[in-house]
């Protein structure tokens, strides 16, 4: 079958969706074609593999997880046409539903579904299993908006499905015959109300409806065919919209006020709890996560649109008139764009952060989307949490509260036997509560592995009979997606992390104290939301370069639980398929801070390299690249920096150079510092007595400007920027006695011995600095987060904590200066245009707010890059094997925008990878903001 991947590192990557299901694949395809999908279906047929679709794999129930083939359309089934006339679009099913929401909005349409993970979800996988999103109150369910559609049968065969017919005959003529036969049944049981999801939507085939066989196959969850093309309703969105928050003492109260808010130009009212903001406070720069929203313990989201400003403001006012609210304290109106923006990211980060409460417990789907009639909602939460208090369980609430349908994650204790019993235990008792208000066990992702099984307690076993009769009229030899809906798996079959012990967890080398000290713990922070698939924000850079599941950090994260497990991948730490899988790792940490759980996989990756290359030789650049710091320092003491460089000038003798440090020779080599290091620079000029006089009004501080290797040895003017500046603005400035270095080339190359020892000697040589509370300054920004995080490989030693705390950037230094009027300012302003590179590690784990200040009051009209890392990120781009990837990091956003910038632009990088980077792919020169600020000095 050509595309068929069966290698180890791919298999373990699909291991598992968003759900708490596992299971291991033969094999996956990632079909260009329909006509490729019908081949791999008929190929797997005849290997006697089942099939299972795959879209962006986000669904929390374990519908896109199986045994045989999966077959993944996201990566190459993408395309879009959009007919404005009819309001609809035509899509391949692997199209991300931002992507059509895009290309819809350039004729003033949307599509109206919209979960919250439509950043990366696709369409295929949202009709598939009938998602809705937070505004089905006014546009509905996948189901409603969706027109025709075609797909792959279990026989390799395709057929078109539509309003009123299907392009098979048998097909249609037994489908007619079945609702025929079973219309009173169909009305008494199905269709009941808007989120009544689960099951089969046969109601769809009734002759009110139409005959619509294209609806009906919606949320069949792919038991009954591949799709490959889909066509879906447009909507025109409101012309303008307010955003209504409100406060309630509790989730119970806001529940039984949602029904109530169903008016004219409400388009979403959805719910959550006071829980949810205490986890995301607990998140890595969310401290004040929240403080905006109003008075209360639990909140309703109402977006109320209208055709003008003034009629959306009108229709909220209405809206504030009927809710049952406290007072203005428990209510906030907002029109401003950006604030509404920062709300709902609150809400739409839910279904990653709930899965940690706010002490930093697991929390688990599962009992994910029930829905019940909203009239019922609050009483039923009552009844729920009663129900999870008796078992001894919490969770966090939130969900589409108008619509009666929740989302909750649990803490359960899927490791033990007696956790997966309680979960069963909880499971059944749920269910069977959701059945008595007439609710459904999904009311949007879906019912899986999760809650297929509990089909048999909210229907009854005449419609059980009548699912099963109609996915065998599509699928007769249950090939297609076995054991989801029609003979259901049981829902505690091979969940995850499950009952046993792991055979291949070892002491970390970093304290990892988020999680216990436990890399496994670690690890399982992944729940597979697929943040990292997303094209907005900085995940994860390589697979954004090759689309490839395997190189997210959802991927690698299932790769490496899968190695601890030591089932399907039994060689522990000398995992070749878990080396591949983080080979492409760039290191950036945007993973650190945008996934909504915070998986480092930074860290872990250094926690694998460290153990996988344990008492064995490693990469020749491993070497080369990470023991740069001594290598350079040699080079520059001996001054021998000239010497090399005009060595490495000659291309033939440069290529060997690299080749023989087993580094890529189509990069070009480093260029060392010429004459003395910044620190030689620094310590000549004392000598000499050149230090500047302080000013009468200086700011009478002493700051410890930090000599990182790519400053002191290979950019030394960005340290003299640096101190001419500083001392400009009065600062009294000093470098460390000794030879200091914060380890990120051993650790990034995972030699973590050598980087707590580099560590500890810096920490000795620091201490001086450290006992007179004296901020140290870092300009390489790698560095500078390296600083800050050393407490984790040195969580012993109370230096590092307090280094940590007097680690500042350069701009943070500059900021208070710039920001105020009367403060010294001794620079004039340079009003020009910039293009700037943030670096990578300063987005994650800092600000670049600061920067924006200083460069704001030097008149610099700034253009940042949005595309995350540069693509070099240290030793990344000079590994071999990482050419490609490095550049096409690049070339997504910053090689054009530095190549549209005109000759007399800034082009702004602090970071030296960022900046060699620029140089080899655009030919510009970076600079960094301490040769920008020295630029302006008067």
């Amino acid at each position: 079958m050509p595309g068929l991947r069966t290698d180890a590192a791919t298999r373990a990557a699909y291991v598992s969706d968003a759900s708490i299901y596992r299971r291991v694949p033969e094999g996956v395809v990632e079909p260009r074609s329909a006509s490729v999908v019908a081949d791999a279906v008929r190929w797997a047929r005849a290997q006697g593999l089942s099939v299972t679709s795959r879209g962006g794999g986000t669904s929390v129930a374990g519908n896109a997880i199986g045994t045989g083939l999966v077959v993944d359309t996201s990566r190459h089934l993408t395309g879009i046409a959009i007919d404005p006339a009819r309001r609809s679009a035509t899509v391949e099913p692997g199209v991300v539903c931002d992507a059509l929401r895009v290309a819809a909005g350039e004729h003033g349409l949307t599509y109206g579904p919209d979960p919250s993970t439509h950043s990366r979800c696709t369409i295929g996988g949202m009709v598939g299993n009938n998602a809705c999103g937070s505004h089905s109150v006014a546009w509905g369910t996948s189901a409603e908006n969706l027109v025709a559609l075609r797909m792959v049968l279990a026989d390799g065969r395709e057929v078109e499905a539509t309003r009123g017919s299907c392009s098979d005959p048998r097909i249609e003529a037994e489908l007619r015959v079945l609702v025929e036969e079973n219309e009173e049944l169909i009305r008494r049981e199905l269709g009941r109300f808007p989120r009544q999801v689960s099951g089969y939507g046969l109601h769809y085939l009734l002759p009110e409806h139409g005959f619509d066989v294209a609806k009906a196959l919606a949320g069949s969850e792919g038991t009954c065919g591949v799709f490959t093309q889909l066509t879906v309703a447009l909507v025109a969105p409101p012309a303008a919209t307010v955003l209504v928050v409100l406060g309630y003492e509790d989730a119970f109260l806001a529940a039984a006020d949602a029904a109530r808010l169903r008016l004219p130009g409400v388009t979403t009212i959805e719910g959550m709890g006071s829980d949810l903001v205490a986890a995301l406070r607990t998140r890595p720069g969310q401290e004040t996560a929240g403080s905006t929203l109003p008075a209360g313990g639990a909140w309703l989201y109402c977006e109320v649109g209208g055709d003008t400003p003034e009629e959306a403001v009108a229709r909220a006012e209405d809206l504030v008139a009927a809710a049952t609210v406290a007072g203005p304290d428990s209510l906030r109106v907002v029109t401003d764009r950006a604030e509404t923006r920062t709300l709902w990211g609150i809400r739409e980060a839910a279904a990653g952060i709930a899965t940690r409460r706010a002490d930093g417990g697991e929390a688990w789907p599962g009992w994910e989307d029930s829905a019940v009639p909203a009239e019922h909602l609050a009483d039923y939460l009552r009844d729920l949490y009663a129900l999870m208090a008796r078992l001894g369980l919490t969770g966090i609430p939130f969900g589409h509260f108008g619509e009666g349908c929740i989302h909750v994650r649990i803490d359960f204790e899927l490791g033990t036997e007696a956790g997966v019993a309680r979960y069963r235990e909880f499971i059944e008792a749920a269910a069977d509560l959701v059945a008595t208000y007439g609710g459904s066990v999904s009311g949007e992702h879906g019912d899986g592995r999760a809650r297929s099984e509990l089909l048999s307690r909210m229907y009854s076993p005449e419609m059980l009979a009548l699912f099963a009769r109609f996915k065998a009229i599509f699928d007769p030899e249950n090939a297609l997606n076995p054991g989801v809906l029609v003979d259901p798996e049981p829902i505690d079959a091979g969940v995850r992390p499950g009952p046993g012990i792991r055979t291949n967890v070892v002491i970390p080398v970093h304290a990892l104290s988020r999680d216990g000290g436990d890399v496994a713990s670690a690890v399982n922070r992944c729940v597979g939301v697929g943040a990292c698939r997303s094209d907005a924000g900085a995940m994860c850079p390589s697979y954004h370069a090759t689309r490839d599941e395997v190189h997210t950090t959802r991927g690698r994260a299932r790769v490496l639980a899968e190695m601890l497990r030591g089932e399907f991948l039994d060689d522990g730490w000398r995992s070749e398929a878990a080396r591949e899988a983080l080979d492409l790792c760039l290191s950036c940490k945007a993973c650190a801070t945008e996934c909504p759980v915070n998986v480092d996989m930074a860290t872990y990756k250094a926690e694998f390299l460290h153990e996988h290359y344990r008492g064995r030789i490693r990469p020749l650049a491993h070497y080369s690249m990470g023991w740069l710091p001594l290598a350079a320092a040699a080079v520059t003491s001996l001054r021998l920096g000239g010497l090399v460089n005009r060595i490495t000038s000659i291309r033939p003798l440069e290529v060997a150079v690299m080749k023989a440090a087993g580094v890529e020779s189509r990069r070009r080599m480093i260029s060392f510092a010429e004459q003395l290091p910044f620190t030689g620079w620094f310590a000549e000029r004392r000598r000499r007595g050149e230090a500047p006089q302080r000013p009468a009004d200086a700011a009478r501080e002493t700051l410890v400007l930090w000599p990182d290797t790519f400053t002191n040895h290979l950019s030394p003017h960005v340290g003299v920027a640096a101190v001419e500046v500083l001392e400009a603005l009065g600062y009294d400035v000093v470098v460390p006695d000794g030879r200091v270095c914060c380890g990120l080339t051993w650790h990034s190359t995972g030699q973590l011995d050598v980087t707590k020892a580099v560590l500890r000697h810096t920490l000795d040589v620091l201490e001086p600095h450290l006992a007179a509370g004296r901020r140290v300054v870092g300009l390489e920004p790698s560095c500078t987060v390296m600083l800050t995080e050393a407490h984790e490989l040195l969580p012993d030693d109370p230096r590092a904590e307090q280094l940590a705390e007097l680690v500042a950037t350069l701009a943070e230094v500059v900021a208070p200066h710039a920001a105020d009027a009367g403060s010294r300012w001794p620079f004039a302003r340079l009003d020009a245009a910039a293009v700037a590179q943030v670096h990578c590690h300063l987005k994650a784990k800092g600000s670049y707010d600061p920067d924006r200040v200083v460069l704001r009051r030097l008149g610099v009209d700034l253009d940042e890059v949005g595309g995350g890392c540069c693509g070099l990120a240290g030793n990344f781009g000079f590994e071999p094997g990482h050419y490609e990837v490095s550049t096409a990091c690049a070339e997504r956003e910053l090689f054009p925008k530095v190549g549209c910038c005109e000759d007399d632009d800034l082009v702004l990088a602090d970071g030296f990878s960022c900046r060699t980077q620029i140089e080899q792919g655009t030919g510009r020169s970076g600079l960094h903001l301490a040769e920008v600020l020295r630029r302006a000095l008067r």
